[in-house]
């Protein structure tokens, strides 16, 4: 009988905050991701382009560690806006929506 695959995104930690009105990130200009979260090439996202925040969200959701992160790169109006944008792990949206059922009917 074969084995059920396993993902890593299943058995890898994903922090998430308590509430959405922690998240008091920037909502305008240029943010420089530490290492920690963005070892890429980029780094450097442009809140006023949607693409590369979008990007960015999707990092530092699928990165963090400490909800520190969160708080400071997160904008909770604005990820209850993009959320159905992002493209994340299937097990990072169910931890985020379980306890935030706001994000579920989020546009």
């Amino acid at each position: 009988m074969a084995q059920p695959r396993t993902l890593y995104e299943d058995g890898r930690p994903y922090t998430v905050p308590g509430s959405l009105e922690e998240l008091t990130g920037p909502t305008k200009g240029v943010v420089e991701l530490p290492l920690h979260l963005d070892w890429s090439e980029q780094g450097r996202y442009d809140l006023s382009d949607a693409r590369q925040r979008n990007l960015m969200y999707e990092r530092v959701i699928r990165e963090s560690t400490q909800v520190e992160d969160l708080r400071t790169y997160l904008h909770g109006p604005t990820l209850r806006r993009v959320w159905h944008q992002l493209w994340l792990p299937r097990r990072v949206r169910w931890l985020w929506e379980s306890r935030f059922q706001t994000l579920v009917g989020a546009a």
